[in-house]
């Protein structure tokens, strides 16, 4: 391998600067392809256009509810849709074609695909308790599909697999050192880069999320509560730690804690609201 020298950093193999310098033509190639986030203002590299997002999530919603039992109880399923209406109505995304069901599944868990297909598992009803329990849980899976997280994850992972690849065939010309140096950089990006972005998404999700249920007319504050039995469920059940390390989603104090934080805003977009505060009791048969 040949080497060159380069102000101070001396002894770089050609083949990383050569493979450095096409990483970085690439990434300012796809510097137009950097997005807004709504209301954070945060900047993000989608590499995937809506339409074909949009296709995606549809194909994966009918995928979803092909193998799942649509719920029979017709007063949740509603109270589901009319909270799913409001929160959508003050998105203001005309362009999404809206769904709410829900989803006969014990596990405690919700979902927006892109283009607006919403899953509400019974099994967080119990959790969410009311309708403002229930708009934090659709508010922050819509912030999500608004947000564009899921494009902006697949496009991040796009980059990193680039970047690895440069990284390999830049440092060593042997094909056994590089299968180790993409195994190692896949763990170490994952720490440093992945799993960190996805706890970002989270918390920029809640704040979304308690924005939207806000200005929907619920009560803000309840959205902190949620969380709180959310956690209470988690301990209860061994499904949850105080550690975010290892995981996509931040630890439970932390959550909590930046929630108050985000109610200043909130309140004040829930002042101005038709308000519906705690909204109607989801006391079902699935506790």
């Amino acid at each position: 391998m040949s080497f060159i020298t380069i102000n101070r950093y001396k002894y770089l193999p050609k083949q990383y600067i050569k493979s450095s310098i096409i990483f970085v033509a690439l990434f300012l190639a796809l510097l137009p392809s950097c997005e807004t986030v709504p209301e954070t203002n945060r900047t993000q590299l989608i590499l995937l256009d809506q339409q074909t997002e949009f296709s995606m999530g549809t194909k994966a919603y009918k995928d979803i509810l092909k193998k799942s039992k649509i719920s029979a109880d017709k007063r949740v399923t509603k109270i589901i849709r009319r909270v799913g209406r409001r929160i959508s109505r003050v998105v203001n995304r005309p362009q999404y074609k809206w769904e709410f069901n829900l989803v006969e599944d014990k596990t405690p868990n919700a979902y927006c695909l892109p283009g607006g297909k919403v899953g509400v598992h019974t099994g967080i009803l119990p959790i969410a308790e009311n309708e403002a329990g229930l708009a934090a849980v659709i508010g922050h899976e819509i912030a999500h599909a608004v947000a564009r997280h899921g494009a902006e994850r697949m496009s991040q992972s796009i980059m990193v697999a680039i970047a690895g690849e440069v990284l390999a065939q830049g440092l060593t010309r042997n094909e056994a050192d590089r299968q180790a140096m993409r195994a190692a950089y896949g763990i170490g990006s994952a720490v440093a880069i992945t799993l960190p972005f996805s706890r970002n998404h989270e918390l920029e999700a809640d704040y979304l999320g308690i924005l939207y249920m806000a200005r929907a007319g619920y009560d803000p504050r309840e959205a902190k509560k949620f969380w709180q039995r959310f956690s209470r469920w988690g301990k209860k059940e061994k499904k949850s730690s105080d550690s975010d390390f290892f995981s996509t989603h931040p630890a439970n104090k932390k959550r909590i804690a930046q929630i108050d934080d985000m109610l200043v805003r909130a309140m004040a977009e829930y002042s101005h609201s038709a308000k519906i505060g705690a909204g109607e009791k989801l006391a079902t048969d699935t506790r």
